[in-house]
């Protein structure tokens, strides 16, 4: 969820009325909500789901996934991991207004900050959720996304020549190969947040200078059980997207910015300090060898982020009305997965 949309939905009690289509509350409930509130349809922002929903069949799928999210996010909120909750009806859900701002993507890099998210997402990891625990999502909903793109049509001539540019890299194989080198390469099944990008992390006002608890997470409507190489080579993917342009295609690429190893390696340690709590009892050189592991699995699984992302862009690039340079964004993911393919050399 962009941090502009957070603002500008921000509501009292006092607009929150039947004529609106908003749920009405009995007076002793109104009595015990806060005065501001945020007023949360269900509805898509810059990653927006709604390629899933298409998917998923619509209809009683879409509402099902709507109800799951909103499970979710009630029990995050109970264990202090998101904005809390205090309300869901229809069409959305009332939640907590935190005053933040969303991370800018140079920020991610910086150490103290890298080391929080690290270990926010070790907790996150660490969730044991109501919720299928078979890995199914990333390449069930690749697969999906896949057939979508398949039997898609674009008019604009711009559009066709980069879709047909994609179309010629042989896709579905390409697949088919990248899901047989994560299949032998070994990374735990957690609960995932699956989309932790800056724009999903916001930075608590009053607790920039702090040196923990400054940041939370939110938006969860990806979230599910899937690999752990998959929800960390993701947000390392995202270092390198700066989405904060307002002309064509909205979006910079920064390829240098994808971390360093010794990023990495940082990265990992308080990961593994969190989600491992025997971890800071080892010694220094059986440290490195668990961090060391982890380089080569959340590398591979960096792949899938861009394919996943690239395919999704496609399906936005022919579905969106939202003003963003879909298509070209797709043909960046996928510029980055055959670069990073060929440096990892696999």
């Amino acid at each position: 969820m962009d941090s502009d949309l957070c603002l500008s939905a921000a509501i009292t009690l006092s607009t929150v009325n039947a004529s609106q289509g908003l749920p009405s509350f009995p007076p002793p409930l109104s009595h015990r909500l806060p005065r501001c509130l945020l007023l949360l349809p269900f509805c898509g922002t810059h990653h927006t789901n709604q390629a899933s929903l298409i998917a998923a069949g619509g209809g009683d799928a879409g509402a099902e996934a709507m109800v799951l999210e909103s499970v979710m996010f009630a029990i995050l909120a109970e264990r202090e991991l998101g904005p809390k909750l205090y309300g869901i009806f229809p069409q959305g859900r009332l939640e907590q207004f935190v005053p933040s701002r969303k991370l800018d993507p140079e920020e991610l890099s910086i150490p103290s900050i890298s080391a929080e998210i690290a270990e926010k997402v070790a907790k996150f990891h660490d969730m044991r959720m109501p919720f299928n625990k078979q890995p199914k999502w990333l390449f069930g909903t690749m697969n999906k996304y896949m057939n979508q793109v398949l039997s898609l049509t674009f008019v604009r001539e711009s559009h066709v020549r980069k879709f047909n540019q994609l179309m010629s890299y042989n896709l579905p194989q390409e697949m088919e190969s990248l899901k047989s080198l994560l299949e032998s390469t070994h990374s735990p099944v957690v609960f995932c947040h699956n989309d932790c990008q800056g724009g999903n992390i916001l930075l608590l006002n009053g607790r920039e200078d702090s040196d923990r608890q400054k940041l939370m997470l939110i938006d969860f409507e990806y979230s599910s059980y899937n690999y752990r190489g998959f929800d960390i080579g993701n947000h390392f993917c995202e270092w390198m997207y700066d989405y904060n342009h307002d002309k064509p295609p909205f979006f910079k690429v920064h390829t240098n910015n994808y971390p360093t190893k010794a990023q990495q390696l940082h990265f990992y340690g308080h990961y593994l300090s969190e989600f491992d709590k025997g971890f800071d009892n080892l010694s220094s050189a059986d440290q490195l060898k668990l961090k060391e592991k982890m380089v080569e699995e959340v590398n591979r699984f960096a792949l899938a982020s861009h394919f996943f992302w690239g395919l999704w862009a496609v399906i936005q690039a022919r579905i969106s009305t939202i003003e963003f340079g879909y298509m070209e964004y797709a043909m960046a993911r996928f510029d980055a997965y055959y670069d990073l393919k060929r440096r990892l050399g696999v």
